[in-house]
């Protein structure tokens, strides 16, 4: 019976920045507004005569078309981190894998403090390979975790409800709405990503209005409860970089915040726009559903 509580906590502690890995590599909110911006029609030389928020307009649309690409980047809450790399499809809810290693913070002592984790997600749940310890110390013979994203919510109150409607509807090119939804962005320059030319754009957004920005499907109390969540984090503001090719595709962005707990820095880089990706779920005969172990 230990081994199954010890196993729970490992269940919890990498359930929950995997899935932020999976939110970060995703994006944000998109406004559904269409229209700006279309007089470029995608024209790459037109970039640097636009002014940031037309640009970014642009790069939103161009991006949000490609459907899919590879993802790889970085994630750090508090003392916690994690790398990442994989594939992900946005054509139709979200749907990704990913080889994800974690250390620090509460993995630290785990098993999988270190070692490389496969992730799929799908527009219902995420699910996580936790190695061939946790199978038999506390998975009973089976080595991946379901979350389901109906059942996070149920648990985890506004925050669950909030997750589940991110990891439900995003895409990378909503990172660029958030900026475009503030209004205030400033270009910086040109840039190297990985060999890749690309304009380099800024700006800051208030963290109760990002939850407003990223909600398509959350009651307004449900968004009153979570900001008074994120007030108690001591989370103010966040503060989005992102960088754009000349093919006006989003290759490079990074998110940095502050909490009580710690600093929050993520950094994601996409390539290969356009990618085939193909998530087959893991068998059922080798999965336990995170609720289930909880009622251990």
């Amino acid at each position: 019976m230990r081994g199954t509580h010890v196993g729970a906590r490992w269940a919890i502690a990498a359930g929950s920045l995997v899935l932020m890995v999976g939110l970060t590599a995703c994006g944000s909110e998109k406004s559904g507004d269409d229209k700006a911006g279309d007089k470029t029609g995608g024209d790459k030389s037109g970039q640097s005569a636009m002014s940031p928020l037309a640009a970014l307009k642009l790069a939103s649309q161009q991006t949000d078309k490609k459907n899919s690409a590879k993802v790889e980047g970085t994630t750090k809450m508090g003392e916690q981190n994690s790398q990442m790399s994989g594939d992900m499809d946005w054509a139709d809810g979200i749907r990704a894998n990913m080889s994800i290693t974690q250390n620090g913070g509460a993995i630290a002592s785990s098993p999988i403090a270190g070692k490389p984790m496969d992730a799929k997600y799908t527009p219902d749940a995420m699910f996580l390979n936790m190695g061939d310890e946790f199978a038999a110390q506390a998975g009973g013979g089976k080595h991946w975790v379901k979350y389901d994203y109906d059942v996070l919510a149920q648990k985890a109150g506004p925050s669950g409800a909030f997750l589940k409607d991110q990891m439900q509807n995003n895409n990378p090119s909503r990172s660029v709405e958030l900026l475009l939804a503030t209004g205030k962005v400033k270009s910086v320059g040109s840039e190297d990503v990985k060999g890749v030319k690309a304009t380099h754009y800024t700006g800051t957004v208030k963290v109760s209005e990002i939850a407003k920005m990223q909600s398509k499907e959350l009651s307004q109390s449900d968004l009153d409860a979570l900001q008074k969540q994120l007030e108690t984090s001591g989370m103010d503001t966040e503060t989005i970089d992102l960088w754009v090719d000349e093919e006006n595709l989003l290759v490079k962005k990074r998110e940095q915040a502050q909490s009580n707990s710690g600093a929050y820095d993520s950094t994601v880089f996409y390539s290969d726009y356009g990618t085939s990706v193909t998530v087959t779920e893991p068998s059922s005969s080798d999965t336990v559903d995170f609720q289930d172990m909880l009622q251990r």
